[in-house]
């Protein structure tokens, strides 16, 4: 901690004590500074420490706006018998949020519940645009891209942009800049078959500052250099600069978004408040370029121009997952003919379906639901994760209704390591479908729970 202490001193040398901060709310993304159990005592003691905020800088003479004498000399004496010497050494430059780095894999503050948050219900339907914006009020939201690219010798990548957005259960009442009432967490990644393995970072913040937030009305969210934007034409622009490779893309619709489930209230459990509000955009059509990783040894690829297909989910809800769930197996494709089929199953621990559910939307617009007892995920085929020593059955058949789909993977080790950001290690990776043995279009999968049991939203 000496060590740290010391190096974000010199690095935030000059810099305000606001801009500081934020900054140091940045620095987190890639190294995180806790995990574990760690976490959860960071975090815990965060809040008191920002409620001390006041007083602390009364004491060590830094100027915070927004704080007033009054609530300064209020909470000196607390801060005095809670904070050490060393910690308010600490704090003085910078690293009083340190512990707001830390997102636990349930995504929530300990001790927030569902009824702190809006809910899920059947009576309001998604309406667009202005929901593409953030939901802040619901406790879990997530704004989700992935896609099939080609280069222009016709090699095949896959690619994977995600923002999280997070409510902490803070009181919302706390008038203070630095209040943590939102976090935003990122992960990307690049399947490139010539370094065989996936490409990833993940980046984490306290909303605030302008350099993390999600803003309402318009898909609009932003963490650090990271950012998705929603253009008025209804265009997406991608914007990643990750560790080893790069993002630069368009997203633009060839279609109508696909409302999932009842006008967008899609069920993920037994219990109607296990739902979220859930649309999709598939099929859209992708120009740009990336940086890809270097090979061992090589030179630098630079920029690749890529052409593709990818599809977006927006989700957002406040009690997502069943008590006795461990994680899912989602499914989105593309398909050939113009059609796009999403498909997913929330698993217990033994692997038997809590709940599942499908929709085929075909070319013309016309739309198959198919219920939890039309939908299953069978494994085909395992691999083993050299890493975590997770197996994850990358290879799929997919039933919805009278047919079946095959999952083909486009390279075997697509997993995710995010225990810095959210604490979930997933394997998240491109696909090819396939039916009746013939090639059917492209797509990602994701297989959550199998290192360990999600926590997203349960009670």
């Amino acid at each position: 901690m000496r060590a740290l202490s010391r190096a974000l001193t010199r690095e935030l040398a000059g810099v305000s004590m606001r801009e500081a901060a934020a900054r140091l709310d940045v620095a987190g993304r890639s190294g995180g500074f806790v995990q574990g159990r760690a976490t959860q005592v960071w975090f815990a003691a965060s809040e008191r420490i920002a409620s001390c905020f006041g007083a602390m800088s009364r004491e060590m003479s830094c100027e915070v706006p927004g704080v007033s004498s009054q609530v300064a000399r209020s909470l000196e004496l607390r801060l005095r018998s809670r904070l050490c010497p060393r910690l308010r050494g600490l704090l003085c430059t910078g690293l009083l949020y340190v512990g707001l780095l830390a997102a636990s894999s349930a995504f929530a503050t300990p001790g927030a519940t569902p009824a702190d948050f809006a809910a899920v219900t059947p009576e309001r339907p998604i309406t667009l645009p202005q929901d593409s914006g953030v939901h802040a009020g619901f406790r879990t939201e997530w704004w989700y891209a992935t896609g099939w690219l080609a280069t222009p010798d016709n090699q095949p990548l896959g690619f994977q942009i995600t923002f999280f957005r997070s409510a902490t259960g803070h009181d919302t009442a706390d008038p203070s800049a630095f209040a943590p009432s939102q976090l935003i967490i990122a992960h990307a990644a690049l399947s490139d078959p010539a370094i065989g393995h996936l490409a990833h970072d993940q980046r984490i913040a306290r909303q605030g500052f302008g350099l993390a937030y999600a803003k309402p009305v318009n898909t609009d969210v932003k963490l650090d250099t990271w950012k998705i934007i929603r253009a008025a034409d209804g265009h997406y622009d991608v914007s990643v600069d990750a560790n080893g490779f790069a993002l630069h893309l368009a997203l633009t619709p060839t279609q109508a978004p696909f409302i999932q489930g009842e006008h967008g209230y899609s069920r993920k459990g037994p219990r109607p408040e296990q739902a979220s509000y859930y649309y999709s955009e598939p099929q859209l059509r992708v120009t740009g370029s990336v940086v890809r990783p270097n090979l061992a040894g090589s030179s630098s690829h630079g920029d690749t121009v890529v052409t593709g297909v990818a599809w977006l989910d927006h989700e957002w809800s406040s009690t997502l997952l069943d008590a006795n769930a461990v994680g899912w197996d989602w499914l989105g494709a593309n398909l050939a003919d113009g059609s796009a089929l999403m498909a997913f199953k929330i698993r217990r621990r033994d692997g038997h379906a809590i709940w599942a559910h499908a929709a085929l939307r075909h070319a013309d617009g016309l739309v198959t639901a198919f219920g939890a007892d039309q939908v299953d995920f069978t494994p085909v085929r395992t691999w083993r994760s050299p890493r975590t020593n997770t197996s994850y059955p990358v290879s799929m058949t997919v039933r919805t209704g009278a047919q079946t789909w095959q999952l083909v993977p486009l390279m075997d080790d697509q997993e995710l390591d995010s225990r810095q950001s959210t604490g979930a290690v997933y394997w998240e990776g491109a696909v090819r479908v396939n039916r009746n043995g013939e090639d059917a279009g492209r797509g990602y999968l994701e297989l959550t729970g199998y290192a360990n049991a999600l926590r997203i939203g349960k009670e």
